[in-house]
């Protein structure tokens, strides 16, 4: 944002909503909850400010542009919030979820990874890949225990007019979509691995060869983007970057549900020569309730 505040109040298709906290307010972007006459809903201000004199206002608006049309892409999909309008060039307004992030170990309802798999399916059948189911955090559990997905920033889709569907650019779907469906066997090996079969359990461990291209590939980039932040916005608290927003701590819950499970499957996986599963002490990403 440059310095400058979130407005107090915004209104969008006709509904006026006044603010009532900031969620987090990072070097990519500032999320905030607003209340009014449509409810709850959440503003998303992409970086507006340049960084060391180049402008960045263009990325912010490309984001934008780009996590609405994914919104309204899948917004008649359950699990998926619905975009509501966009706010100045780089903000986006969309629904609010109840809920919390999904965390290691936590022993979550047992139609949650089914149902988290029949979303993503849903995705790649309109040509989408998610990409962001690296981490638990990434998956919203909510309150009526159903998954949510509400982070697009880096989601991949592209148009046919825009050589969506020319054969590399399809090739390249399809590994992002395979990426993801790894990616759903380990998190369900994190929360869920009494759902597995040994076969599977043993498959969560072995990364595909595109996710060790993608890593390759982005690793040098993220090292340095790192290094970067820790001096502009270093991490606090829970492993954040940002200012995040403290007043209700119940939005960012310690549960350790299922962890007597995950150890007990990770102990079998030992005896069977695999690697132990990662303990739940992971952070967790503090959009938490806001998403």
């Amino acid at each position: 944002m440059g310095g400058k505040p979130l407005p107090e109040r915004i209104e969008v298709n006709g509904c006026r909503y006044a603010q009532r906290r900031v969620f987090k307010n990072d070097f990519f972007a500032i999320t905030a909850l607003y209340e009014g006459d449509g409810g709850r809903v959440i503003l998303k201000v992409q970086r507006q400010a340049s960084f060391l004199l180049i402008p960045l206002g263009w990325a912010g608006r490309i984001l934008a542009a780009k996590e609405e049309s994914a919104l309204k892409r899948l917004g008649d999909l359950e699990g998926i919030p619905k975009m509501f309008g966009r706010w100045g060039k780089t903000g986006i307004v969309r629904e609010y979820v109840e809920g919390r992030p999904l965390a290691r170990g936590e022993r979550v309802p047992d139609d949650f990874h089914e149902r988290l798999r029949s979303l993503i399916a849903s995705i790649h059948e309109r040509k989408m890949a998610y990409v962001d189911l690296e981490k638990c955090e990434n998956v919203l559990v909510g309150d009526d225990g159903k998954p949510h997905l509400f982070d697009f920033q880096i989601s991949w889709y592209l148009p046919r007019r825009f050589g969506g569907e020319l054969w590399p650019m399809r090739r390249l779907r399809r590994w992002l979509q395979s990426g993801d469906l790894y990616h759903l066997t380990k998190l369900q090996r994190r929360t869920r691995p009494d759902q597995l079969s040994e076969e599977q359990l043993a498959a969560s461990y072995r990364k595909p060869w595109y996710v060790h291209l993608h890593r390759a590939i982005t690793g040098p980039f993220t090292w340095v983007r790192r290094r970067i932040l820790d001096r502009v916005d270093p991490r606090r608290g829970r492993g954040e970057r940002g200012r995040i927003s403290e007043e209700h701590p119940e939005h960012f819950p310690q549960s350790n549900a299922g962890s007597a499970d995950l150890r007990a499957t990770s102990n079998a996986g030992k005896s069977r020569g695999l690697k132990p599963a990662a303990r739940s002490t992971e952070t967790r990403n503090s959009l938490v309730r806001e998403v």
